[in-house]
């Protein structure tokens, strides 16, 4: 993994993990044992599908832009999809509060996209482009 990627990777890990203690106590004291379990699920399993994207785009980076792209483009795809299908099975489990899990889901999700958002436009990206692009004139 490029540091650049790993800097990448803890500078949403970090803040996902942190937002994920605070969920547990919220899911703690709106919902009980069965909020703070259902908060710490979410945020194990977000962290899970983040870094496994990220991975993954990682190491599809050192084939090719298309192939990083392609990686990038698949894993949001199957994360969005497998975030769904969870949710959705687990719609009627009593072992703890679907509402909290949720709700979870989505913010640390949204808050690990931002984290990232910030940490992508604070990065001065070298990029080298052919002289045969730059250079026009006949």
């Amino acid at each position: 993994m490029h540091t650049s990627d790993a800097r990448m990777l803890r500078g949403a890990a970090i803040p996902a993990a942190a937002a994920g203690v605070g969920a547990v106590l919220i899911g703690l004291l709106t919902a009980g044992a069965k909020g703070a379990f259902a908060a710490a699920l979410a945020t194990v399993v977000v962290i899970a599908f983040f870094s496994l994207s990220a991975l993954a785009v990682s190491w599809a980076a050192k084939y090719s832009a298309q192939t990083m792209m392609l990686a990038a483009l698949a894993s949001y795809t199957v994360k969005i999809l497998a975030v769904m299908v969870l949710v959705t099975a687990m719609d009627e489990v009593t072992i703890w509060n679907t509402k909290v899990f949720a709700w979870t889901v989505i913010g640390l999700a949204l808050l690990w996209i931002a984290a990232e958002f910030r940490l992508a436009m604070q990065q001065k990206l070298y990029i080298d482009e052919p002289q045969n692009v730059l250079d026009r004139s006949p």
